[in-house]
């Protein structure tokens, strides 16, 4: 299973936000630090605030942090949310399946019972699990501009 662009920013972008759960962050920092283009990361900050994982303040000393406690964000949900209805293999999808074999397929099942096991898995996960007391971490997510602290 590959995880898409998309959902590995959100992560980022949430690991960035809880830890700085003090302050508001901005998209510049976010995107200095994690190595992600601007443009991606404000797709995936809309995304994110519209599910309700981010609140987002506009203005001169606007910024995000997180829409709920860390403790309350299981990755397994974040995973589902922003992936979507994305299908793992061609014959998942409706609309442009063309394999002949998709009736007939006994690998459709067990890739459908894999995907549902994986995101059991991440279920068992906060975002608060993979920060807190993660020092090294934490010293990567240091603001670049203001160095470590």
């Amino acid at each position: 299973m590959r995880i898409t662009k998309r959902t590995n920013i959100a992560v980022r972008l949430l690991m960035y936000c809880a830890a700085h759960k003090d302050r508001l962050v901005t998209k510049a920092e976010i995107a200095e630090c994690c190595n992600i283009s601007e443009n991606h990361l404000a797709q995936v900050i809309n995304q994110l605030s519209q599910l309700g994982y981010l609140a987002t303040q506009r203005g001169r000393n606007g910024g995000m942090n997180l829409g709920k406690p860390a403790l309350e964000i299981r990755i397994g949900d974040v995973f589902r949310d922003v992936e979507g209805g994305l299908p793992m293999v061609e014959c998942f999808a409706d609309a442009d399946n063309t394999c002949p074999l998709t009736d007939a397929c006994r690998l459709k099942v067990a890739l459908a019972d894999a995907a549902q096991a994986f995101y059991t898995s991440l279920d068992d996960i906060t975002l608060e699990a993979l920060v807190c007391d993660n020092h090294d971490l934490l010293r990567i997510l240091q603001p670049v501009s203001c160095g470590a602290r």
